[in-house]
């Protein structure tokens, strides 16, 4: 298989350049590009608009990188978790997380993480590779499916909040992101789309050079630059202060509203004082405000924040500074589907 190419890693105007050296009609390439994005194809025998020659000869020099699901487990709150097998064998995972309002798919853009959060279990794994934008677009298509097949709903949200840094990724997130967006693949809003991210500075502002039409969201937990540090060593080279240079930036660019994403712990970042100034950094640009249940994994300092000082919390961001703040409940707990619970605990990375 190695002289052969990833079809899907060419563009609809390369594969018509192919066709054409071929002795192939151009508007093969349309065809073809309709069964791999639209149709999410993963067989070249499938495509049965095309005749036998054509498909022996995309078989000939092309294969199909796809993705499949290596294990599932569903929640008792009916969240799915999916251990997905990449080409290579290597292994990520995604979520389906259904509300009464939304069905939404947590999906990954690398295989592990390089950050060392101290408080998240993809952060004690090694990253081994970025997952390329096909592969991403993958784990959409079969949480898309699993919504319908399970809950008979569609998908109606999409984050990137699985496994990864997806602004390290930069390249296949955006390109994922127009395969998902476009009338050629998915048509999904990016509206409806927000990729999450632990604060690189340079990247956020270039996301705003970009005009990037989805939503940002910042993994903040802590503001101020001392705490911040000692749970996201990533801190340390990308303070409050050019976080929030940058967000501005992002904001002027854009005019898109940016989410805050706040882990609150026990004793940690869960005071008034906290709340003070997690309000002071978050003022600077219009911006809504997720308070996020904790998930214990194993071996960490950490708690859970009482429910009621949590609430408190809130009210208190609410009533006093006027901002929009909602308290995340965790989801998928008992299958480690939760909020940084994502570490290939499954037995098919084992």
């Amino acid at each position: 298989m190695s002289d052969k190419q990833n079809i899907r890693s060419l563009t609809e105007e390369e594969l018509k350049t192919f066709f054409s050296n071929n002795g192939e009609k151009p508007f093969r390439a349309k065809q073809v590009f309709e069964w791999l994005w639209k149709k999410q194809v993963i067989n070249f025998d499938d495509m049965s608009n095309l005749s036998l020659s054509t498909r022996n000869l995309l078989k000939e020099h092309f294969f199909i990188n796809s993705v499949s699901v290596a294990e599932k487990q569903i929640s008792s709150d009916r969240t799915i978790k999916n251990a997905f097998k990449l080409f290579d064998g290597k292994i990520t995972e995604g979520v389906l997380i259904p509300t009464p309002k939304r069905m939404t798919a947590c999906i990954s853009s690398q295989v592990g993480c390089s950050l060392t959060c101290a408080f998240c279990g993809t952060g004690r794994l090694d990253r081994l590779r970025n997952i390329e934008a096909e592969e991403i677009f993958d784990q959409v298509v079969i949480i898309k499916n699993q919504a319908e097949e399970y809950y008979k709903t569609p998908l109606s949200n999409i984050v990137y909040m699985g496994m990864g840094e997806p602004l390290l990724n930069y390249r296949n997130v955006l390109k994922s992101i127009d395969l998902i967006t476009s009338e050629t693949g998915l048509g999904m809003s990016p509206k409806r789309i927000t990729v999450s991210t632990a604060g690189i500075a340079k990247m956020i502002k270039k996301l705003g050079d970009d005009d990037v039409k989805f939503n940002l969201a910042l993994s903040l937990h802590a503001a101020n630059d001392v705490k911040r540090s000692e749970i996201m060593p990533i801190n340390d080279q990308n303070s409050l202060a050019s976080l929030k240079e940058a967000l501005i930036y992002f904001y002027e660019k854009t005019g898109t509203r940016v989410t805050f994403e706040y882990i609150i712990f026990k004793d940690f970042n869960d005071s008034i004082e906290d709340a003070k100034e997690l309000a002071a950094f978050c003022k600077v640009v219009p911006c809504k405000i997720n308070i996020i249940e904790y998930n214990p994994i194993d071996d960490t300092k950490f708690e859970k924040a009482d429910a009621d000082k949590t609430d408190k919390f809130a009210a208190f961001l609410e009533d006093n500074f006027n901002l929009i703040v909602n308290v995340r409940r965790s989801r998928g707990k008992d299958i480690d589907a939760a909020c940084g619970q994502l570490a290939n605990k499954n037995k098919a990375a084992n």
